[in-house]
């Protein structure tokens, strides 16, 4: 054989090597495996101050890490609050399993680890809401927004040093009112909220974080408080007028 039959002999054999290391079909007319379908598309739902979305609990349905039967648990959904309300969640996204099967992931009340995926058919009709409460703990400030503007501003008092009022994304869980009449030290509503103390966890309800009014309205603003957010008992009943249950929290 001569130089040039045993260079092509030698090329033709590294192609094929590089073929197979590739993971290129070896044989002639295989035909090469199917591409794996797709991800269903997960939808946002979630535009606080414009438009998000809460859901009443209908049935007590595993909550998973990912949209998917068999998926690792994160907790359970209850069908009361510790206030004795119907439990609520926020609901900021939507997608579909394998099967068709539609899920949402919802924000929880619970600490650590707040959202997780439920099927659809746990919870009753999404509700829409256009508001959006912001805490600034640092400027003592509560700012509601509706449609995109801002409609309410107050000073308010926080968590002191050792207590501190939870930092992150939440939600209105509940509202509770007629506190107002023997100088209920919570003032004239109070409104539950998904936070937890990172601090109490052994007090009643697990820490539960609330937004209310008080009788000390002297010692606003400031930090003053066990974790729970205090209004004058003023700004908490105009509060109370335009921010209904199912708003998005944020606490910065």
């Amino acid at each position: 054989m001569n130089r040039l039959g045993r260079g092509r002999t030698a090329g033709i054999a590294l192609c094929a090597a590089a073929l197979t290391l590739s993971g290129a079909p070896a044989a002639i007319g295989q035909e090469p495996a199917p591409p794996a379908p797709a991800a269903p598309p997960v939808v946002d739902l979630h535009r606080p101050g414009v438009r998000s979305y809460w859901a009443f609990v209908e049935r007590r349905a595993r909550v998973s890490a990912e949209p998917r039967t068999g998926a690792r648990a994160v907790t359970r959904l209850k069908l009361q609050t510790e206030d004795g309300t119907h439990e609520l969640v926020l609901v900021v996204a939507r997608t579909t399993d394998a099967q068709g099967r539609p899920w949402l992931r919802v924000r929880l009340p619970i600490r650590g680890r707040t959202t997780g995926w439920v099927p659809q058919d746990a919870l009753g009709e999404l509700q829409p809401v256009s508001t959006w409460l912001r805490i600034d703990r640092r400027r003592f400030r509560a700012t509601l927004v509706r449609n995109g503007r801002v409609v309410f501003r107050a000073r308010v008092g926080v968590g002191q040093p050792q207590w501190p009022t939870p930092r992150g994304e939440f939600y209105i869980r509940d509202r509770l009112a007629g506190y107002g009449q023997a100088g209920s030290f919570y003032g004239p509503v109070a409104f539950g909220t998904s936070a937890r103390s990172p601090t109490l966890t052994d007090w009643p309800g697990g820490g539960l974080v609330g937004i209310h009014g008080t009788t000390l309205p002297q010692l606003i603003p400031g930090r003053i408080s066990h974790g729970c957010v205090r209004l004058r008992n003023s700004d908490i009943l105009r509060l109370a007028r335009l921010m209904p249950v199912g708003t998005p929290l944020t606490i910065s």
